[in-house]
């Protein structure tokens, strides 16, 4: 009798171990994820390049990685410091809307940089990489907004998106 509760112990620890495993189910692994590849290398990878196409366009991205790198954090510092202006029992509206006002022109600077990074990869392609990257959709795929999937709570009804 002491076997078989040992047994049964034992096994019913196993299960409560891997059953952690299996509660989340199939994934990506460590790495960049499935949203990565909806993003930037969205279309890229059907192309067909070169090994030095790739190459290039790799080293234009980790360029632009690290111009870029710096104004992410300048945006997430100045994000934080607005968080602290609006849990200021008086929350002053100058110092608001200045810290907007920055966010908006650091994102502008990551925006511009992107859209430098994309017109010099567009250079490496070849026509028919160039037609056949218009035809896939650089960028579109699962996401949020209009193009790219479900908005805000999902469904339908009175709580479509997120600026409701």
């Amino acid at each position: 009798m002491k076997k078989l509760t040992l047994t049964l112990m034992a096994v019913a620890v196993g299960l409560l171990f891997t059953s952690q495993v299996f509660a989340w189910g199939p994934g990506y692994g460590p790495g960049k994820g499935r949203g990565y590849e909806n993003g930037r290398e969205a279309g890229l990878e059907r192309l067909n390049l070169t090994a030095e196409q790739k190459t290039k366009i790799e080293a234009l991205q980790t360029s632009t990685d690290k111009e870029v790198r710096p104004i992410r954090e300048k945006m997430f510092d100045k994000s934080v410091e607005m968080r602290r202006f609006w849990l200021q029992a008086n929350p002053d509206k100058n110092k608001i809307n200045a810290a907007r006002k920055e966010i908006s022109a650091l994102r502008d600077q990551m925006q511009d940089k992107t859209t430098e990074m994309r017109l010099e990869i567009r250079k490496v392609l070849t026509t028919e990489q160039q037609e056949k990257l218009a035809n896939v959709g650089w960028g579109r795929g699962m996401g949020y907004g209009p193009r790219g999937g479900m908005r805000g709570q999902g469904g339908y009804g009175p709580r479509m998106g997120m600026c409701n």
